[in-house]
């Protein structure tokens, strides 16, 4: 009666042991076997069988490509603390499982130590704007040197990356007055260039509206001279001498101006004088004037030709 009370306790206990004699391993994963502590193969993905209690699975390594990121302070030539992030890609060598997993305890910080290493190598050689300029040269000399060194633990890396560069607050605060300043001094260039293009443009547009004005100005004056020719020759047919007409001219220009005058409504023009009687005066006053002119060459003339004429009787006394 007792054995039939233990059947179903062994019968659970065979079913536990088989059970755990049974694992699978999942894709891109291997599993490490070990045997009474001692290594004994390598199990890719699928379902496996191992000795229960005898086997045991020592761990499960990771074959897909990884990435660790690492944040390194350091110091440039010019004395300018930076800090640049490198981004690591890795992955274990298939061929090299057992070194992958046997030889580094944590791979991360093996990786961790060469990074800081070659950076700290390689940017105190370097100003800060050669930092950014040259930052692929770092990405390379840290994948260099991570591969010569972890290939032998079975990692092989993939690709290094300088994904950040980070200067000092003040640095940055700096360096952005100096952009800013170069590009207000670029812009300052461009507005002054425009500015002489304009001062130059509208100097050659008043000088050519000038030359155009004082062309302009010349025609009129000669339209205006050959006009009143016309007009005085006109009115010497008509039995009127060249004084009269000139002022008979002068007194229609001078009421032309006038007309010209009373038409403009916004006008603050005074011309003077501006009497009824002013232009019958100012033909009289012109009238006189040319005939007292007139009257003063006319003496003038007869007085030279008096002194001409002793002149010339002078040595006609002297041979006497």
């Amino acid at each position: 009666m007792i054995s039939y009370v233990f059947i179903p306790i062994f019968l659970v206990l065979f079913l536990v042991i088989l059970f755990s004699g049974i694992f699978t391993v999942r894709q891109q994963k291997a599993a490490i076997l070990e045997r009474f502590g001692k290594f004994k193969s390598i199990k890719n993905s699928g379902l496996h069988l191992k000795i229960p209690i005898i086997d045991q699975i020592a761990g499960r390594i990771n074959l897909k490509v990884q990435q660790l990121d690492v944040l390194v302070e350091t110091k440039t030539k010019d004395n300018v603390f930076v800090k640049l992030k490198i981004s690591v890609q890795f992955q274990v060598i298939r061929t090299n499982i057992y070194d992958a997993f046997y030889k580094l305890e944590s791979p991360s910080d093996q990786i961790t130590s060469y990074v800081f290493d070659v950076v700290r190598a390689e940017v105190p050689k370097m100003i800060l704007d050669d930092v950014f300029e040259r930052k692929d040269d770092i990405a390379i000399a840290v994948n260099r040197e991570l591969n010569q060194s972890m290939q032998d633990y079975g990692y092989d890396i993939i690709k290094t990356l300088v994904t950040d560069i980070d200067p000092d607050e003040q640095v940055k605060h700096a360096m952005n007055r100096i952009n800013s300043a170069e590009r207000e001094k670029v812009a300052a260039e461009y507005e002054g260039e425009a500015e002489r293009i304009r001062i130059v443009a509208k100097a050659r547009a008043e000088a050519e509206s000038k030359r155009l004005q004082g062309q302009g100005i010349a025609d009129q004056r000669r339209e205006i001279a050959r006009g009143l020719e016309e007009s005085v020759d006109v009115l010497n047919n008509v039995g009127i001498n060249s004084q009269e007409a000139s002022a008979l001219i002068v007194v229609t220009q001078h009421y032309d101006t006038l007309q010209a005058i009373g038409e403009e409504t916004n006008s603050n023009l005074i011309l003077l004088p501006n009497s009824p009687q002013a232009g019958s005066d100012m033909l009289n006053n012109m009238v006189a004037s040319f005939t007292a002119s007139n009257q003063i060459g006319e003496a003038m003339r007869k007085k030279n030709e008096e002194i001409e004429q002793e002149k010339k009787n002078k040595p006609d006394t002297k041979r006497r």
